[in-house]
């Protein structure tokens, strides 16, 4: 079990009956500590406005946050007063915004894509073509069930992604032996767990813990990347298989971007920006890619138009006119 205040605990407690993800509770429990302990530890209920505003200042003009950042730590603020303390914040507040200048995805060629995933691993390689072949978010690829692949319609079903948006995404046909394959090895870890009297079955957000007892213990269920091993779920000290973790997958992906020789700063979330970009570059409408990418605003899409009309795609060289 995880130590926490008994006021943080009730704010976990409280999320989690909401359905809201492990992630979203874990990054808004963050921010809210951190807010208490910057106004040295006071009740959030004795503080209001003021006070939001003096710690939002101090994560720009202290911390250097950037935009995306200090509006996360505001949302977690605002979800504090507005469903804890029933008390809203003034939807008008005077604070100092970030300024600091988003900078651009980070693309990989084609050809750059491929030789990094000749590279990796069966199972790295299958988790970065989902990725890329998919435009799934590293977490989003970790986290995906069996029965979350349709492969009648082709398509993948993302649910509670970022936003706590669900969306449908495109599959590989390429990508079907190998998930197939996979759910064969899910499913072996599920018999073997099953004889196991200690096993829980995986686990399953609360309403639809109470609506389906037995679905737990279901092939339909289990996580399409189970675990090596199974562990002691952190909220309830019972044994589950857990999903594999994000952070193997980072290690995986730097170093199969080493091998490559690709100097180019690459992380997991590389792949999801070339599946766009190179959605783009092939003619997609880019209201069909705000919609595999589950964004809610176009603008947050158009920074891939951005990246497609840098140098030779865009403005042409004079150095170019001379030769």
């Amino acid at each position: 079990m995880r130590t926490r205040s008994p006021f943080l605990n009730h704010i976990a407690e409280f999320m989690l009956t909401k359905q809201y993800s492990l992630r979203t509770v874990d990054t808004y429990l963050k921010w809210i500590s951190s807010y208490i302990h910057f106004h040295d530890k006071r009740h959030p209920a004795s503080m209001g406005d003021n006070e939001v505003v003096q710690y939002l200042d101090y994560l720009v003009l202290k911390c250097n946050v950037s935009p995306k950042t200090q509006a996360t730590a505001l949302n977690a603020l605002s979800f504090l007063y507005k469903q804890i303390i029933k008390q809203d914040l003034c939807p008008n507040l005077t604070f100092v915004r970030s300024k600091r200048q988003s900078k651009l995805p980070i693309v990989m060629t084609p050809e750059e894509v491929k030789r990094l995933m000749s590279f990796l691993s069966k199972r790295y390689y299958l988790i970065s073509g989902l990725m890329y072949g998919s435009g799934l978010r590293v977490m989003e690829a970790v986290q995906l069930r069996v029965q979350d692949i349709d492969f009648d319609y082709k398509c993948i079903r993302i649910w509670n992604g970022k936003g706590n948006k669900h969306r449908v995404v495109t599959l590989a046909t390429e990508l079907i032996p190998l998930l197939r394959n996979q759910i064969a090895q899910a499913d072996e870890y599920l018999k073997l767990d099953s004889q196991n009297e200690h096993y829980a079955g995986v686990w399953m957000p609360n309403a639809l813990a109470r609506k389906y007892p037995n679905a737990n213990k279901s092939i339909a269920w289990q996580y399409l990347f189970p675990s090596y091993k199974l562990s002691a779920d952190p909220e309830t000290g019972e044994i589950r298989r857990h999903h594999f973790h994000q952070t193997g997958v980072r290690k995986a992906v730097k170093e199969a971007a080493k091998k490559a020789q690709i100097t180019k700063p690459i992380t997991p979330h590389t792949f999801r920006h070339s599946f766009a970009t190179h959605l783009l570059q092939s003619g997609a409408d880019i209201r069909t890619v705000q919609a595999q990418l589950g964004h809610s605003d176009v603008k947050t899409t158009q920074i891939y138009t951005h990246v497609l009309q840098q140098g030779a795609n865009g403005v042409v060289s004079p150095l170019s006119k001379i030769f």
